[in-house]
């Protein structure tokens, strides 16, 4: 019951993940639903796994490290652009990686995900390019931070739960 326990909650991560990937690029949007039930994942996975991979406290440390971080640069960027610079759903989905990483590995996992997001932004700015004909100023680039975010849990989590065949197996 166990194996199949965590197999689901991994399983359903992984579709709720690529659903708020999917959905942020087409509206800029994480929805409250998908990132909580990323967060029950999360929970049921440690629940399930007996604190194998990230201690209660290092998961609680892991949920204000990646949320709060988040939130500081984004009350920062906002305050020095006069604008809404990264949005609340990005907070929270931070947040919820916490829990699933723990504190050291989601800002290892913070910068990887905004360095996906910096390609990202590269590759956009040099297809508007062609596209247009036009020189696009990073200044007035907007790209949603989500997608970026959620490729830095996720190859953060294949190296964090690497040994998960063999605890499944033993």
């Amino acid at each position: 019951m166990t194996t199949i326990t965590i197999t689901l909650s991994l399983v359903a991560t992984i579709f709720i993940l690529i659903k708020l990937c999917i959905i942020d690029l087409k509206i800029r949007l994480l929805p409250n639903v998908y990132v909580a039930a990323f967060f029950v994942c999360g929970l049921i996975f440690h629940t399930a796994t007996n604190s194998t991979f990230t201690t209660p406290m290092n998961a609680s440390f892991g949920i204000i490290g990646g949320g709060g971080m988040l939130l500081a640069i984004r009350q920062i960027a906002n305050y020095f652009y006069q604008r809404d610079t990264l949005g609340l759903g990005d907070v929270k989905l931070l947040g919820a990686a916490g829990l699933w990483l723990g504190a050291s590995d989601i800002f290892l996992a913070i910068s990887l995900g905004a360095f996906a997001g910096l390609i990202h932004g590269a590759v956009y700015k040099l297809y508007m390019q062609r596209k247009t004909g036009e020189p696009l100023p990073l200044s007035t680039l907007s790209i949603p931070a989500g997608p970026g975010f959620i490729i830095g849990i996720v190859i953060e989590g294949i190296i964090k739960f690497q040994s998960l065949s063999i605890f499944l197996t033993s």
